[in-house]
């Protein structure tokens, strides 16, 4: 699989496998099958692993960890992220997380991008991932809490990463506009942006992504599918937006979409995955897995062809724009 390198030196493959499923995401699943996944992305190439504390309260750490204990750890990237400490809570472990992972409450997740918090956080997911570092960590959805991730939260970062405990640093979000902040404002390296660079939505384009380019910032796209949205080549009328039922303009944008791929011979989702990795500010696609067939079809839909043609017909419909009009050197693809 092909790689792009961060302005650390650090070289992401393409596609990244995201470990949110492996943390019991919407149901259950076990340790087998997330290291099924992860010995069926190795074996496909991918080189990029991402978890986080928040998924399954530590259980998708665990179970990354464990998955990847039996590869050369200087062969593969790692990311995690702080912002969330995860404390013990006995009195409500006799029920559910009530956060989307099918796991017993017996902790609670606490915002803290202070100093403290983030050391306590990163030795927390050092532990469960079983190394003793990590390539990149990112700030966690510091939405409502600009003012220490931005101060506290960044320079703690910046500490770790002087001392060589972490890679690159950077920030992971939701929403295009705060990552906008921090690459202007802040000492980042890369961030990651979730659901607002796809097919679907294109937000980042307006200021993010063009400061990364000009700065030199890596960006990793998340959520490709927009939850569910373009992750099948007929799109549904139950379909998911955003982690709720998708509003009937969104999913009429999408079957419009799905036509012009379809006319030529390619699938919506095979176009969802392609579509980020044309800005030439993105290093890599992180995807989201649970098992090892999800893997296989994430590999077949980044390896299909998707003629230019297509691409040109969605800019010119004013469906999707061609992100690579940009920057004159295009993708820039590395072996």
């Amino acid at each position: 699989m092909k790689t792009r390198a961060l302005r650390t030196g650090l070289e992401l493959t393409e596609i990244g496998l995201g470990a949110a499923q492996f943390g019991n995401l919407f149901r259950e699943t076990t340790a087998e099958t997330s290291a099924d996944a992860v010995e069926r992305a190795w074996d496909a190439g991918i080189r990029y692993f991402d978890s986080a504390p928040h998924y399954g309260l530590g259980l998708s750490e665990e179970r990354l960890g464990a998955a990847l204990a039996g590869y050369p750890r200087d062969e593969y990237v790692l990311s995690s992220k702080v912002g969330r400490l995860l404390r013990p809570s006995p009195g409500t472990a006799d029920r559910l997380d009530d956060e989307g992972f099918v796991v017993p409450a017996a902790t609670r997740r606490v915002w803290d991008f202070s100093r403290d918090g983030v050391l306590r956080s990163l030795d927390a997911s050092l532990a469960r991932l079983r190394t003793d570092h990590l390539d990149i960590v990112y700030l966690h959805d510091p939405d409502e809490h600009w003012a220490a991730a931005s101060t506290t939260g960044v320079d703690a970062l910046v500490e770790l990463r002087e001392q060589g405990v972490v890679g690159a640093i950077g920030v992971g979000m939701n929403q295009a506009e705060m990552l906008a902040e921090f690459i202007r404002r802040c000492d980042v390296d890369v961030v990651m942006v979730a659901g607002r660079f796809t097919l679907a939505d294109q937000r980042a384009l307006d200021e993010m992504l063009p400061l990364a380019l000009e700065r030199g910032v890596g960006v990793v796209a998340a959520a490709a599918y927009n939850s569910g949205l373009l992750s099948a080549p007929a799109v549904p009328d139950d379909a998911h937006y955003d982690y709720g039922p998708a509003p009937r303009e969104t999913i009429e944008h999408a079957r419009r979409i799905a036509r012009v791929c379809e006319a030529h011979g390619v699938t919506l989702p095979e176009a969802a995955v392609q579509y980020p990795l044309r800005h030439p500010a993105v290093a890599s696609v992180v995807l989201g897995s649970r098992t090892a067939e999800h893997v296989a079809s994430t590999i077949e839909r980044y390896r299909a062809h998707v003629p230019d043609a297509l691409w040109a017909e969605l800019d010119a419909e004013g469906l999707v724009p061609r992100p690579e009009r940009e920057d004159p050197r295009h993708v820039g693809r590395t072996s």
